[in-house]
Formats: C-alpha cells, structure tokens, sequence
C-alpha cells in the first residue's frame, strides 16, 4: 500500500514529495514529523536542537526558508509590547569626517591661513551661532536649524589620538577607550540596559553588521523590508509559513516563542512593504544604499515596530585629494546626500520625530592644514551632529580655537570626550540613568553637554 503523504517522515527519501520545492517540501516535512513525534521532539530540544543541527540532519533548508537575514541573527529577543522610549539612529560616517568643513568657525584667521585653497568662507556658510556657521550643502536641513532641532559638537574625539581607521573605528564602536577590554558593542550594551523589546528592537540597516552592535543582544541585519520574509513561490507560501508556526509553537525553550515571534515579524515586514507605494528617490530620499536604508528605517518607525536603537553606514568621507568648494567637489556632493537623506527622513517621520534622535559620528577629523592635495590628511577631533526629537539646538561643548599652542600636534584637540555626547543622548533620548549609562559606557563618569532638553 502506498504510503500517504501525511504521514512522511523527514528521514524518508520520499520527503521532497510534500511539496513543489525541496524547500516547501523539507519543512512541511519536518513540521509533520514535530507534530507527531511529541516526546522526540522534546527530547531533541532538550538536548539543544537547534536551526544548526536541523540543517546539519540531511534537509539542507528546513527553517532557512526564512529569510537570509533572519537566519543569520540568531532571533533576537521577541518579547512584544514592551514600552518604548524612542529611538535612536546612530549614523557612521566612515572615513574621517572633515569636521572644519562642515561646523565651521566662521572666517577663523588661523583656518583660512591654514586652508587657503579649501576653507569655507563665512559669506558662504548657514549661520548657526558661537560664531560657527554650517557648508551650504547641509541647507536642506534649514526646517531643522530653525525649529532648534539640530545640535552640533566640534572637537569631538576618542581619548587617544590615532590616525589608524580601525583603531578609531573600533574604539568607538566599543565604547571604551583604546586600551579598554569590553568587547561588545555600546549599541549592544543599550539595548541590554532598555531591556525586552519587539523583534525590530536593535536593527543594522546595510550590507554588514556594524561593530557597536555586537553582542549578546542579537539584533536583526536587514537591506531591506522585501528581503525580510518567508520563501515561496505563490500560493504555496502560506502553507510553508503554516509548518514553521507548527516547528516554533508550544516548545519549552526560548527559541520557541523568539522563532514564532520573528516568523510573525517577517509577515508584519512584508506587510509594511506591500503599503509604501512609492521609490525612495520619489520621497525625496537621495539615490543609493543610504538614501534606501533611511526610507527603510522610516517605514519601519513609522508602523511602530519597536525599533529601539537604529544603525546605519555611509563611508567616502577619506578625502586626502580635491575636498573642493562649496561649488562643487567630494566633501559637498557627499556632504548633499547626507543632508537630503536626513531631510526627507525627519520629514517623512512627521509626528513621530519628536520621538526619534538621530546622531552622526565619525572615527576622527582632518587636520587643521590641508595637504598637497587639495585635500586634508587624518586628524584627530571632529563634529558630531545630533538631530530630531528632545534635542536642544546650536553648538555645545568646549571649543578653544584653532591658534597653535591649541592644536595637538598640528590636529583639533580633543576636548570633547564622544562618550559625553553619546551618554547625554542614551540618557535624555532613551531615559537611561547615569549608572545604565556607566554600563554602556564602562569606567566612564559621563558630563553632560546639555545637548538634550
């Protein structure tokens, strides 16, 4: 008698008979063998199975049906419901942001005499008070000046001066200092301190997981809402999704409730994406990973999916040769894409920007001299720019001119520490205490900067 279908068992070659592909086919498959096999499957579970050895037993897919991102996380904690205190979007613009480009002291004498081919004339800069103006380029973000929803901090620094990408990378993507032995991610060590939280709690837009996000937290790593989903052809999908439920519900284990919450969380993903009806590039967004990563986060912001901390990466900003002018050149087009991204997000946000903070960070700045070149060679303090809701607009921190006996070693001195800047906007965006703060920021005692109201 030929045996039926329902009653295949995942070990039985006759398994790929259950559906059109041998995806479909290896997780109903394995769905129906759960569901009958009770005691088997808790003595798996118990003894850690897992996605891993599921995959490693002769299937070859099973829950890799779900979407490649998805998979790699790991699931992040799923706990629904939690209360939320905002979001922050932290911004890396990796490279050495040239920060006397972009907050500039307006017609310094020692900065023009130093730049002679490359300063920001005053006549040419957004003025933006403590004798500082913003490059020309960042003009979209004028609804953001005069509403004092964005704040700027110059000489911005890591506590030891390297001229070494990675090292400054890391170290702030850390958030210790050079030398320090945390191995985490501050991200990651706020997203522990905020507690539970949806699927989308920590999130990494782009196409690598960005080092302040590593950690036991396990955050999701999208490129984009239309990736974040189950595999199928039509029609069979449903039923695919239908067995994976049947995989992840009723377990005695934590991926149990995480593996049913995340499949839940693709499906809400997809649904997001099915209502944008529209191109980035058609809202304004400019062309591009970046411009796409920001439209993403919106999207997902907006629907109110938990999204608690927010990472995303624009690199290009090494610029030893041709910086340019405000007429043109690599600093203005990029420094373009920066402002017109940020600019159709807060707009696209609409009343969810009051509860959405972004911050921008850059390893180090260039220094005071421009080079040979027409460009500028790795410095040492930068500018940090802070936007959105709660924060207090205009300069803040400590500045003390670019004369030279204030110059560390021909660089902008760092004399403001970047943990202060990132401990007032964890505290003042997400409601974290000085001593959450101490924790994501460890053997640091944080002064405010009063960037945040």
């Amino acid at each position: 008698m030929e045996q039926t279908l329902s009653s295949l068992h995942p070990d039985c070659p006759d398994w790929q008979r259950l559906g059109p592909t041998p995806t479909d086919a290896a997780v109903r498959a394995q769905a129906t063998a759960v569901a009958t096999e009770e005691d088997e499957r808790r003595e798996k579970w118990s003894h850690g199975f897992t996605r891993r050895r599921l995959l490693a037993g002769g299937l070859g897919v099973g829950v890799a049906a779900v979407a490649d991102q998805l998979v790699t996380t790991r699931i992040s904690w799923a706990a629904p419901g939690a209360a939320s205190t905002g979001t922050l979007v932290v911004i890396f613009l990796r490279g050495g942001m040239d920060g006397l480009s972009v907050l500039v002291p307006a017609d310094d004498p020692q900065l023009l005499k130093a730049r002679p081919g490359i300063a920001v004339r005053g006549a040419s800069l957004i003025g933006f008070g403590r004798d500082f103006g913003l490059h020309p380029a960042m003009a979209p973000l004028t609804p953001l000046i005069t509403s004092g929803r964005l704040a700027a901090v110059p000489a911005v620094s890591t506590p030891d001066l390297t001229r070494s990408h990675f090292q400054a990378q890391d170290c702030l993507e850390r958030g210790g200092a050079a030398r320090s032995s945390v191995q985490s991610g501050w991200l990651d060590r706020v997203i522990a301190q905020l507690g539970p939280g949806t699927t989308f709690r920590g999130l990494g837009i782009g196409a690598r997981m960005t080092r302040s996000l590593l950690g036991p937290t396990n955050p999701v790593m999208l490129t984009s809402l239309k990736d974040f989903g189950v595999k199928g052809i039509d029609g069979v999908a449903p039923q695919t999704l239908k067995a994976l439920e049947t995989l992840y519900t009723g377990l005695d284990h934590p991926l149990g409730v995480q593996g049913l919450a995340a499949l839940q969380a693709s499906a809400k993903a997809q649904s997001y994406q099915q209502a944008i009806q529209t191109e980035p590039k058609d809202r304004g967004y400019p062309e591009g990973e970046f411009g796409s990563s920001l439209a993403t986060l919106a999207t997902l912001i907006r629907n109110k999916a938990g999204v608690r901390v927010a990472a995303v990466d624009l690199g290009g900003w090494d610029m030893h040769t041709d910086i340019g002018n405000v007429d043109g050149g690599d600093l203005t087009r990029t420094l373009k894409t920066v402002a017109e991204g940020l600019a159709a997000f807060t707009a696209e946000l609409g009343p969810e920007l009051e509860n959405t903070t972004v911050v921008t960070m850059s390893e180090f700045g260039r220094r005071v001299e421009q080079n040979g070149n027409s460009g500028a060679d790795h410095g040492h303090g930068g500018v940090t720019l802070v936007l959105g809701g709660r924060v207090k607009g205009g300069v803040h921190g400590k500045w003390e001119g670019l004369e030279s006996k204030v110059l560390d070693q021909g660089d902008v001195p760092g004399t403001n520490d970047y943990r202060d800047v990132l401990s007032d906007v964890v505290m003042g965006r997400l409601g974290l205490s000085s001593a959450q703060a101490s924790k994501v920021f460890p053997g640091w005692k944080a002064k405010s900067l009063g960037i945040m109201t």
